[in-house]
């Protein structure tokens, strides 16, 4: 795979290299995403999708907390999809994952790179060298030059690493890459930014992935990620509440907030609270990243996340933020295999942002 700084441990492949076709294979709180993706020219193609549920109680904190369990449905998912790729890109949180950039000769290989991260790399991660997997990658001249260059240097806990092989492996898959999903999410925006107005490198825009648990606000400008900020809210607060008032189970409820057929009181009483509650939310996240750097307003704002498909969530946002607001689709202008729904695909592409960033590995 890549390098590693000691010899026991796991790769992270956090950084561009070029890699066979990948499944981008997305672990998240309630469910297992898989994209695998085909390329002509410039022209994607989507040639297996699926999405499978998670047990509740698989994940912890987005840690793998059951392990047989997530592998027996990362089998289902794969089945489902019908594909036979075997070679996965999958990610960790970026609350997982310390970065680091630090100043280096210039000129030295990667080797020597590598001597010199290893005898340094203690002063920077507060886990012992044996405990985790590194990745770095030069990013250029340091502001000062001098013969300097900015080495970004990255570093996960092996265990986090180490569980998500162990669940695909049940599976009979193997991770061939294993990254941050800001990196993924980053990789996917490329897709969507043809879609908005003006050019990418102009643009300021504010990802706001809304899962089952946890919101996060990724903003980038001219297509890179410049802040990032995790907030503990998501759609089962909206699934605990359609619980509580409307005495359905778990399963019940979840099924009645995607498919309808609740009381004529739940859009006034139910949805549209909580629809102010993401309004609150998001305006929350981006009073803290206006107030830590030069920003001071967002061009558009992306809502991503399985959350983003409640109907008319989009233009709520738009009127109450006064900022054009769009539903993620990375698969907007791409072409469809003849085994995946078009339908299906569409409802669930908010939900899909960082699978599809993963399976993009494949073509870097």
């Amino acid at each position: 795979m890549l390098r590693v700084l000691n010899r026991d441990a796991v790769v992270l492949g956090l950084f561009k290299k070029k890699a066979n076709t990948l499944l981008g294979i997305d672990i998240s709180s309630t469910s297992v995403k898989l994209i695998e993706l085909s390329r002509s020219g410039q022209r994607y193609k989507v040639e297996a999708y699926a999405v499978e549920t998670l047990p509740s109680t698989a994940i912890v904190e987005k840690n793998i907390a059951d392990l047989e369990s997530v592998g027996q449905v990362i089998t289902r998912l794969v089945e489902k999809a019908g594909t036979s790729t075997k070679q996965v890109a999958v990610a960790v949180a970026g609350s997982a994952v310390i970065t680091k950039t630090i100043e280096m000769d210039e000129g030295l290989s990667d080797e020597e790179l590598e001597i010199q991260l290893k005898m340094e790399a203690d002063q920077y991660i507060p886990y012992p060298l044996e405990e985790v997997a590194i990745d770095f990658e030069v990013q250029g001249p340091a502001p000062r030059g001098n013969g300097r260059v900015n080495v970004l240097l990255a570093a996960c806990r092996k265990e986090n690493v180490e569980v998500r092989e162990a669940a695909l492996a049940l599976a009979g898959l193997t991770a061939k890459v294993v990254e941050i999903e800001a990196y993924a999410l980053e990789r996917a925006f490329s897709l969507l930014a043809e879609q908005l107005g003006g050019t990418e490198q102009e643009l300021t825009v504010a990802v706001v992935d809304i899962g089952a648990t946890m919101m996060t606000l990724s903003v980038l400008h001219a297509g890179k990620t410049i802040y990032t900020r995790e907030q503990l809210f998501g759609g089962k607060q909206l699934t605990d509440e359609i619980q509580r008032r409307y005495g359905l189970g778990a399963d019940e409820a979840d099924i009645a907030k995607q498919q309808g057929g609740l009381p004529d009181d739940y859009i006034s009483e139910v949805l549209n609270p909580f629809k102010q509650s993401v309004v609150q939310q998001i305006s929350r996240c981006l009073q803290f990243f206006f107030a830590a750097g030069q920003y001071s307003k967002v061009d558009y704002i992306v809502l991503a996340g399985g959350t983003a498909s409640i109907v008319g969530l989009d233009q709520f946002v738009q009127i109450e933020l006064q900022t054009p607001t769009v539903i993620a689709n990375p698969f907007a202008n791409m072409t469809l295999s003849n085994k995946v729904s078009a339908g299906a695909l569409a409802s669930d592409a908010p939900a899909l942002m960082i699978a599809c960033g993963l399976a993009m590995r494949s073509f870097d």
